[in-house]
């Protein structure tokens, strides 16, 4: 009886620590540092930029997907990155993000859905920005704590994942690629 527990305490740790040691959530910017193309958001966020992805639910099913047009404009510190998204169940959402260059590769981001300021960091060939976002009404009108990932490839596309949370569980992801249109 003790052997079984002990092993049954041993699996649990196992997934414990799975879950909060080793998973997506617990990447850090400084993994990163070494990688290579680097990240440039004035370079790669700039222009005319098409998005593929799909969107899951809290059971990892696929919920939808979406085709999104992007377009990035700089001056300076400060860009913007409009986004006009069409989704497969026929709706469409429109969102304007607004970015602004900080000191040693930060930067902020604010949009009309966030709670505040966004905070992202620039490592490598990577971005990483955590934010709160706000469903729309006929989402439920959720607050999400949201972390996105964005990964440079070798020839320019880039992969964007995102993970959203309610109460530290996770309740959506989204998986999409970035490549110039």
């Amino acid at each position: 009886m003790k052997l079984l527990v002990a092993c049954l305490l041993i699996v649990l740790f196992a997934m414990i620590a799975k879950t909060f040691l080793f998973s997506f959530r617990f990447q850090s910017p400084s993994d990163y540092t070494e990688t290579g193309p680097e990240f440039d958001l004035t370079t790669h966020l700039s222009g005319e930029i098409l998005s593929e992805g799909l969107i899951f639910g809290p059971n990892g099913k696929m919920t939808n997907s979406f085709v999104a047009k992007m377009v990035g404009t700089w001056e300076g510190d400060s860009g913007t990155l409009t986004e006009e998204f069409t989704y497969s169940n026929g709706k469409s959402q429109n969102r304007k993000w607004f970015l602004t260059l900080g000191p040693g590769n930060t930067f902020t981001a604010t949009a009309d859905d966030l709670v505040g300021e966004g905070q992202g960091i620039i490592s490598g060939s990577t971005v990483q920005l955590t934010y709160e976002i706000i469903l729309p009404q006929e989402s439920g009108g959720h607050t999400l704590q949201a972390t996105d990932w964005m990964y440079l490839t070798a020839n320019g596309a880039i992969i964007n994942k995102s993970e959203m949370r309610k109460f530290g569980l996770k309740v959506a992801e989204l998986v999409a690629t970035m490549r110039p249109n």
